[in-house]
């Protein structure tokens, strides 16, 4: 089951859970994918205003998958 990630805080918060199941800092997020750790910390706490395509590698580095969940409902025959 794919959990939606509706806010800026729920993709925070999962992003956070990623990171620290690969036992990664946010430091060691932050280098990965070439931005300041600050960008890190405020992707975390849900801030709004972060930009989307940092998000998505930092989504990336951290093992998650950004899935469309409309594709996948229409994959399975559910429009």
């Amino acid at each position: 089951m794919f959990t939606p990630l509706t806010t800026a805080a729920e993709f925070g918060a999962a992003l956070t859970r990623a990171r620290k199941g690969l036992g990664l800092t946010q430091r060691d997020l932050a280098l990965a994918i070439g931005v300041g750790e600050r960008f890190i910390v405020e992707l975390e706490a849900g801030k709004p205003t972060a930009q989307l395509g940092k998000a998505l590698a930092a989504a990336k580095a951290a093992g998650m998958s950004v899935v469309d969940a409309a594709e996948i409902a229409i994959e399975r025959g559910r429009p």
